[in-house]
């Protein structure tokens, strides 16, 4: 027999194991999922389709398996599929989990002839057809467990499937032999069934896999098989969850008198599961099968619940009823995490699903998850208009020990790592409070109550644009005419705009533009030499660090020059645009031909040293992730710290509906509503005691939201603008201009003092509101 697994390993696991109390098991296990997964436990709402019930094995302790007397089909028809479907979506199901019996045409002539009757090959090829079937008339993401397969057979169900599954059970060939629960069962065949399990992933499958425990194997070889998963999932990466399933007695089966395992032998197996399979891993246990244990598993090193459904029973175990989500919920919460729903596919593929999904269901899989995968909680999207989720105190006492950590060391001055940033991106209930309260307290101690704001008005002139950034649906080609016409605007109409905006109160005119092809270094300073010809104290915050790239390399100059020439011809500071997101893994992803990370550091650090501020920002909620945005905080960071130029940082949510890559099923919707809170407040902590100003955008939130982010460490609600196109062309629906007046009442209704700032942040005098 072929080792799988190393056996000394095996062994001097086993001894740790055994020589643990099971309670200290349990804590170390414990610690080892916070570590990986945070506070978050999380299930798949699923509806149960069991395509056959007819198999070819005969596993002894079974009741899925029928013969055919017993059933008034061989299988479902593809009418019965779509109706179990439909009624899943209806009660807010996403997954569409196909069961069903191991070729069962091999063994019963009525299966054979019911295929052939409709034109299929084989099982699989109808389990195709009706995966098909549910992609194309549903929302729902099949998940299949059709047994063993090839890799011909896998890479045929792939673009019909999020993923699929196969329970190993166990790697013991003991449990073949006759008397024993698997013998006269072909496909419970050890090897044969770790070599699908290797063919997924070969096949970039995300596979669900796991244990089967209380057959008659002995803890060895649950050791022996855990680590056989191990090592195929350090080969291929591709083992989504790892299930831990205790048999359960059944009548009418040959095993119908066997002892079940007992419930320390199952909190045993898990946290041995845990500890052997790592931190990252999902583990398991089907919440219907140890009711009133739920928090005992947690304990135990269980951060999944699997599919859970509101509409089908689990056909497997019919005799266990599915725990109702919000009694799941109820114990989740109380064993300190938080219920967080799942698709089919696991998170961390869904979060890397160019790797991991087809093709064909990218798109789909993209639109429906946030950030860390997980399906968006709230029907809140940047930009749309929707109102602002209420932020209301976590009752879930589950702290993460790692956010506890960051937080204090901030508290003591300390700077943050990669690491430790990304981290508190996942807070969720207390955590999410912490960290919301804790910002705010900062921003009270480094800038007080002062809400400021600035009266400026944006002067768009061109979108007109030589580069294909993914998510600009402003700019345009200079015929192309979708979503409104190609314009450039004269020097006559900067001017008129220029001094409209100073009889309206502006102290500010903000001018950015495409990268037009007839544009060199000279327009841009013409621009500014026309806007201080009409308004002499008009400040001129102009020129993203690409306009200002473009201008510099067109006259062959390096950016300090360059900078210093637009400076003398009246240029007063730079808006941080441009920067999406400093990484440039993303920036290959969504603005291909625009400058790089280095780049737009380059410029700004150029800028700060010929004695121009700047602004800073991050556009998020598109292909990124948590480690990205701590990447691009300590980016910012690094540089102030070097030059001190930056005089804010303003976090830009995406804004998805009309951006061309979302269009293309590229880019996830924009980020969540928790991520649009935890941004401004993780940005307000990061970047302590370098930036003191963080501005939220009522222009991307919406009056309400942009409320939310002044309670989460957010000082500045930025310009009054007058004219906004950028995120209009993008979809958005919050507005041109947003008046004094009504800056005064929101801040109002936070209790807080309204004041008119200039660009550099002094505070101006009273000033009148300026006409709509």
């Amino acid at each position: 027999m072929k080792s799988w697994w190393n056996p000394v390993e095996a062994q001097d696991w086993l001894a740790t194991l055994s020589e643990t109390p099971l309670d200290k098991l349990m804590s170390q296990a414990e610690i080892a999922t916070i570590s990986g997964h945070g506070t978050v436990v999380t299930y798949s709402r699923k509806v149960f389709i069991p395509l056959t019930k007819l198999c070819r094995d005969v596993c002894h302790y079974c009741t899925f398996a029928h013969r055919p007397s017993q059933l008034a089909s061989p299988y479902l028809d593809l009418a019965e599929v779509l109706a179990i479907a439909r009624a899943g979506e209806a009660a807010g199901c996403r997954e569409a989990l196909f069961t069903l019996g191991d070729q069962p045409e091999t063994r019963y002539a009525v299966a054979r002839e019911w295929l052939d009757a409709r034109g299929y090959a084989s099982t699989l090829d109808y389990v195709a057809a009706a995966a098909q079937v549910i992609l194309r008339e549903t929302s729902l993401l099949p998940h299949l467990n059709p047994g063993l397969m090839t890799a011909a057979d896998f890479a045929a169900l792939r673009p019909l499937s999020a993923s699929m599954g196969l329970m190993l059970e166990s790697t013991s060939d003991r449990l073949c032999e006759k008397g024993m629960p698997h013998y006269g069962s072909p496909d419970k065949q050890p090897a044969a069934r770790l070599e699908s399990i290797r063919l997924a992933g070969g096949a970039k499958v995300p596979f669900t896999t796991g244990l089967l425990i209380g057959i008659g194997e002995t803890r060895l070889e649950r050791v022996e098989t855990l680590l056989a998963i191990r090592d195929l999932h350090a080969q291929y990466g591709h083992i989504q969850e790892v299930i831990i399933q205790n048999f359960c007695a059944k009548d009418a089966t040959l095993m119908a008198m066997a002892a079940e395992p007992s419930l320390e032998d199952h909190l045993w197996t898990v946290a041995a599961a845990r500890l052997i399979l790592g931190p990252d891993m999902t583990i398991q246990a089907p919440p219907n099968l140890r009711n009133g244990a739920l928090a005992q598993l947690i304990r135990a090193g269980v951060n999944d619940w699997g599919g859970v459904s509101p509409v089908t029973p689990d056909h497997v175990n019919p005799e266990a009823p599915w725990p109702h989500l919000e009694k799941l919920e109820t114990e989740t919460e109380e064993a300190g995490r938080h219920l967080r729903q799942r698709l089919a596919i696991g998170p961390a593929f869904a979060r890397d699903v160019t790797v991991w999904g087809d093709p064909a269901l990218q798109t789909s899989i993209r639109r429906a998850v946030e950030t860390r995968g997980l399906v968006r909680e709230v029907d809140w999207h940047p930009g749309k208009g929707d109102e602002a989720p209420e932020l209301m105190p976590s009752l879930v006492t589950g702290r993460d020990p790692q956010i506890a950590i960051a937080l204090g060391l901030v508290e003591q001055g300390e700077e943050l790592s990669k690491a430790q940033i990304a981290r508190l991106f996942i807070a969720e209930g207390r955590d999410f409070d912490a960290i919301r309260v804790f910002a705010d307290e900062l921003r009270q101690d480094r800038v007080g109550d002062t809400i400021t704001h600035v009266v400026n008005r944006n002067i768009n002139y061109t979108n007109i644009c030589l580069y294909h950034c993914g998510f600009c649906a402003f700019s345009k080609g200079s015929t192309k005419k979708e979503r409104g016409p190609a314009y450039d605007i004269d020097h006559a109409e900067i001017a008129r705009r220029t001094v409209e905006a100073w009889e309206r109160g502006a102290t500010e005119v903000c001018l950015q533009g495409g990268i037009h092809p007839s544009y060199d270094g000279h327009t841009y300073r013409a621009i500014v030499q026309v806007v201080k010809a009409a308004v002499p104290n008009m400040h001129v915050h102009a020129f993203s660090p690409l306009e200002v790239h473009h201008g510099a390399t067109t006259l062959g100059l390096s950016y300090e020059e360059y900078l210093g020439g637009l400076k003398s011809a009246g240029l007063a500071t730079l808006p941080g645009t441009a920067a999406e997101i400093l990484s440039d893994e993303i920036r290959a992803i969504i603005c291909p031909d625009k400058l790089d990370t280095q780049q737009w550091l380059s410029v700004m650090r150029a800028a700060h040293k010929v004695g121009l501020k700047t602004t800073a920002t991050i556009m998020f909620g598109h292909v990124e992730t948590y480690a990205h945005w701590a990447e691009h905080l300590l980016c910012v960071r690094n540089l102030q710290n070097e030059t001190g130029g930056f005089t804010e940082f303003v976090p830009l949510p995406f804004v998805h509906m009309e951006a061309p890559i979302w269009r293309k099923g590229g880019t996830r919707s924009g980020p969540s509503w928790r991520e649009a809170v935890l941004m401004h407040a993780v940005a307000r902590i990061a970047l302590d005691g370098a930036i003191p100003n963080i501005q939220t955008s009522w222009v991307k939130l919406g009056p309400d939201g942009a409320a939310a982010m002044l309670q989460s460490g957010a000082n500045d609600l930025g310009g009054t603008l007058m004219d906004e196109s950028i995120t209009r062309s993008a979809g958005g629906v919050n507005g041109q201009n947003f008046d004094v007046t009504a800056m005064r009442e929101l801040a109002a209704n936070l209790g807080r003092p309204l004041r008119e700032r200039t660009t550099l942040y002094q505070m101006r005098e009273a000033q009148m509101d300026y006409a709509d």
